[in-house]
């Protein structure tokens, strides 16, 4: 992975917990839920950047006319999306501030099909984890603890999920 590249289209450091996630698992998906976005993936849903593009211009047109979440009041501050949750819209954010070292960033979680916006005070491995093991303190994904409460969890990768076709 060329993290530096990745890091200068994006105009900034990414966690080293992500980094660490995408090392490990590449472009995929968790549980047959939570899909995961990867620098340069051949697969646009799949792709960092691609994502990111897509979000920045969705969200500013969505903010002309709704309120902004409390923590992108800071000036400088942005979202960046690292994951997103199948078939619902729902976007798996950063709250990138820019006080703060990429590795403090916490998790905004966004219905996608709404307004609502819910704040995870700890990084997108730790958030990642209360997920599929049914411990994280969400609204959001409640419906999916009942689901997912697999003992042994499964990662598919895009390639396996969506084809060889990619890009």
């Amino acid at each position: 992975m060329d993290w530096v590249q990745a890091e200068r289209v994006l105009g900034t450091a990414l966690p080293a917990d992500y980094k660490q996630l995408v090392e490990t698992y590449g472009d995929g998906i968790f549980d047959e839920s939570i899909w995961l976005l990867v620098p340069g993936s051949a697969y646009d849903d799949c792709d960092l950047q691609a994502q990111t593009a897509q979000r920045d211009e969705i969200l500013a047109a969505l903010w002309e006319f709704e309120d902004k979440p409390a923590g992108l009041q800071e000036a400088g501050a942005r979202v960046l999306p690292w994951a997103f949750e199948e078939g619902t819209g729902a976007f798996l954010y950063w709250l990138a501030r820019p006080s703060q070292h990429p590795d403090e960033w916490s998790v905004l979680y966004n219905e996608g099909r709404g307004p609502l916006w819910e704040h995870h005070d700890m990084g997108c491995l730790a958030f990642l984890l209360a997920v599929l093991t049914g411990t994280a303190e969400t609204e959001y994904f409640g419906h999916l603890f009942e689901a997912l409460k697999p003992t042994n969890h499964r990662f598919t990768t895009a390639e396996q999920t969506l084809g060889t076709t990619g890009r």
